[in-house]
């Protein structure tokens, strides 16, 4: 592996750590390890959701920098009498890229590893084999014999199942690949603005949050800005890459490596147009490249930050990120710098004159 420097050493704890919905407790750990340096105080909300607050000016417009802790992954319902396991899907899966994949199973013996399995083709009718097959008809092969065994390993209904996929720089060492950077990346955003901030004056108090459950309808987002109360909120995430084989430029338009995504509009959200404008000029006049999205489905932490109490203009920028919610994600170190300079260079801006003449634009 290349020289692993202070912040691949981050981004690989991040991606390595196990947290699906519901269970983040891993990701939060290692997100608390790396803000903990930079901010005032770390708290959590009810749900789990990591809130570190770093004050500038106190009393100042508070700013939400949101990434989410939870990444897609599976929960075990049952164990057939034979040892093989069922599943639920938690967070968007598509079947395709499912089978023949290396899952680790949680449990309170620690993590097993199992692999997703189904009937095999060769003992198929040919009009099935030519159909996707359906996610009830797969399950987990842990290589146990019964239920009986696969008890004795500990394994319980209920137990988190999450993809196998070590962090790794590629040859190409600006291009990254780790399972989870949906949406891990946004929480090393989060951290590495409170960080960049340290020496920096800024005339607000900012809150980088790593929130849970955003896979399953954003509710971490929900209660951590309830929590928060924000005047302003990003929310940080990946978006899509459009620059592989077979994609044209009406189905995706962003290429990794050439700067993060402004997303004008998300099936959560329409964005705020104040902020969005304020933030493209921030990115021109400090010369950080930057991309437009736009996405009819699918949202991001934003989509809950902003209806927050009396509403809160937000915006969601977005990191490009190649084959998300599969086990291997590959995404380009620039467009997180990027995003970072980006998000640091606006927040040096916001005080609250500018937050009050963005809200009203």
């Amino acid at each position: 592996m290349a020289n692993m420097d202070e912040t691949l050493t981050m981004l690989k704890e991040l991606t390595d750590a196990n947290g699906i919905p519901g269970n983040e407790k891993e990701a939060r750990e290692a997100m608390r390890k790396h803000i903990t340096p930079y901010a005032d105080e770390v708290t959590t909300d009810g749900l789990g959701s990591l809130i570190a607050k770093k004050t500038g000016e106190a009393d100042g417009p508070r700013v939400m920098v949101a990434g989410h802790l939870d990444e897609i992954g599976f929960m075990v319902t049952h164990i057939d009498e034979k040892g093989f396991l069922k599943f639920q899907t938690v967070g968007g899966w598509w079947e395709q890229v499912m089978l023949a994949q290396r899952v680790n199973v949680m449990t309170k013996n620690g993590n097993i590893t199992g692999i997703v399995g189904s009937k095999p083709p060769h003992i198929l009718p040919p009009e099935q084999r030519k159909k996707m097959v359906e996610k009830k008809d797969m399950f987990i092969d842990i290589g146990a014999s019964s239920r009986e065994e696969a008890e004795s390993f500990g394994i319980r209904p209920g137990d988190s199942v999450v993809p196998i996929c070590d962090f790794e720089v590629m040859t190409n060492e600006k291009l990254l690949m780790a399972k989870a950077w949906d949406n891990r990346i946004g929480c090393a955003i989060a951290i590495e603005v409170l960080k960049q901030l340290q020496n920096e004056e800024h005339p607000n108090e900012v809150y980088g949050v790593g929130t849970v459950q955003e896979e399953v309808g954003l509710r971490g987002a929900k209660t951590s800005a309830q929590k928060i109360q924000p005047d302003i909120g990003f929310g940080v995430d990946v978006g899509i890459a459009g620059d592989t084989p077979g994609v044209n430029e009406s189905d995706a338009r962003a290429k990794i490596g050439e700067g993060p995504q402004i997303l004008v509009y998300d099936a959560s959200m329409i964005s705020h147009r104040g902020v969005r404008e304020f933030v493209v000029n921030t990115a021109e006049e400090n010369e950080i490249p930057y991309q437009y999205d736009a996405m009819s489905a699918g949202g991001t932490d934003s989509g809950a930050i902003h209806l927050t109490a009396n509403g809160v203009p937000a915006l969601s920028i977005t990191v490009p990120t190649r084959y998300i919610h599969t086990h291997a994600g590959i995404l380009h170190r620039d467009d997180f710098e990027n995003a970072v300079k980006l998000i640091v260079e606006v927040i040096k801006k916001l005080d609250q004159d500018t937050v009050e003449n963005i809200t009203f634009e």
